[in-house]
């Protein structure tokens, strides 16, 4: 499945930003929601990496697919540093503190993801194995989440997984989405008196989303779910950020 979102566009280009009440310094501001859209991209890069493997990984005449946690890990940072311009082998001193820390936290939660899926991505004879860059992105935010003080996770109106349905916060966003024009920028505001930052990146159904949640809506697809019905630009969900500032200092 191939989400389209917007970590590729520039970081100056895609904060929609609602500016807190209470008396925290700019910078920290900005380099707070720089490591959300970090973040953000950097789940989305590890998500393409399993779709650019999704046909190695549903072979079902290959035992051992060398798709690795190493490997995966090779892939991630190239496509990141192609995307970004940052090498997370080797982080620039110029990055916000945060995302130093983060950065690495969330890619290891990625290989931990993938180091889970071994036996399943290697087992013989079957073709459809349910390790797709959805069920990746849902596992490694999950993981992330659970190692740090930092919230990320998928989410949608109509989750298939019931661990991404959205909270009130996310509801109210993803309802203002769906009836917006197509827009790759995320919303990203300050709530509890600028206490906590809020971002949501917008995910679209793409041309081969369309497999498993396109037409006819209610026939089952691969793995067993009804379709919805989505046409390609739809909104899918978002990517979904939540960093409270006092944990952040």
């Amino acid at each position: 499945m191939k989400l389209t979102l917007s970590a590729h566009l520039p970081l100056s280009l895609v904060f929609v930003l609602i500016w807190p009440t209470i008396g925290l310094p700019q910078p920290l501001l900005e380099e707070t929601e720089r490591t959300a859209q970090l973040l953000a991209t950097l789940l989305n890069v590890g998500r393409l990496i399993v779709e650019r493997n999704q046909a190695l990984i549903d072979d079902p005449r290959k035992g051992d697919k060398g798709f690795t946690p190493d490997v995966f890990e090779q892939q991630v940072a190239a496509e990141y540093l192609r995307q970004t311009t940052i090498d997370l082998n080797r982080l620039p001193s110029g990055l916000p503190p945060l995302a130093q820390e983060l950065l690495p936290v969330l890619l290891q939660a990625g290989k931990a993801v993938v180091a889970d899926a071994q036996l399943v991505i290697n087992q013989r004879g079957i073709g459809y194995k349910n390790f797709i860059p959805a069920t990746f992105g849902s596992q490694a935010a999950r993981k992330f989440s659970n190692r740090s003080h930092v919230t990320i996770k998928q989410t949608t109106l109509n989750p298939r997984n019931l661990k991404n349905t959205p909270d009130a916060y996310e509801e109210a966003v993803l309802k203002r989405l769906a009836t917006q024009p197509v827009s790759h920028s995320p919303v990203t505001e300050w709530i509890d008196d600028g206490k906590t930052l809020r971002t949501l990146t917008p995910i679209y159904y793409s041309r081969d989303c369309l497999a498993c949640h396109g037409s006819p809506k209610g026939i089952l697809d691969i793995s067993g779910y009804p379709r919805e019905g989505a046409r390609e630009g739809d909104l899918a969900g978002a990517i979904s950020i939540q960093i409270p500032m006092n944990r952040r200092n």
